[in-house]
């Protein structure tokens, strides 16, 4: 770029940065004491009744919202991984990939939780892990090519966005008081 050009660019530039720095602002809404609701920029004086405090606008690395079309696959085929403490590199691979494609899931372990097992035998007849379910859809056992049709077949991204913090599973529930001891499970590995 010629060095004409160049000083316009930056000064361009410059004058972005308190536009951009405006745009994340911190808006505050509060209620006064008779109940008038204010929204600002700048923090509400002592006596308020209620206070929320949002953060507008947004950057690359600070967003925890997710791709739309990561929301509109969640809310039409939400996915649910069955796993158990014996599963192995099978469940391992299988968390790494929906990690690497930014889906959240839930991930329910039929070893531990006596529910979780029967809910596992309704679903496949049995209790081998890995199963991942997308909606109606279910695989059994861990092979790549079906989990990404199954996951692509959703409309889910194949790959998170830069900066997408990988989803964490949702903890599985521990077992329920009085539910005994959960069935034993295989090795891993599909029948």
């Amino acid at each position: 770029m010629p060095a004409r050009t160049r000083l316009p660019a930056l000064a361009a530039a410059l004058l972005l940065v308190p536009a951009v720095a405006a745009a994340q602002a911190t808006v505050y809404k509060w209620v006064d004491q008779n109940g008038k609701v204010h929204y600002s920029d700048t923090p509400p004086p002592e006596p308020t009744k209620s206070l929320t405090q949002k953060r507008v606008g947004g950057g690359y690395g600070e967003s925890t919202q997710l791709p739309y079309a990561t929301q509109v696959a969640m809310q039409k085929s939400p996915v649910t991984l069955y796993t158990g403490a014996d599963c192995g590199d099978p469940c391992k691979l299988g968390r790494e990939l929906l990690s690497k494609r930014g889906i959240p899931f839930t991930e329910r372990d039929a070893q531990a939780s006596a529910e979780d097992a029967e809910a596992l035998k309704k679903l496949v007849g049995g209790i081998e892990v890995p199963v991942l379910t997308v909606g109606a859809n279910k695989v059994k056992g861990y092979e790549e090519g079906a989990w990404q049709s199954a996951l692509d077949g959703a409309g889910y991204p194949r790959t998170a966005l830069p900066g997408q913090v990988p989803p964490r599973p949702a903890p599985p529930r521990p077992p329920a008081p009085g539910n005994g001891t959960p069935p034993p499970a295989g090795n891993g590995m599909p029948k």
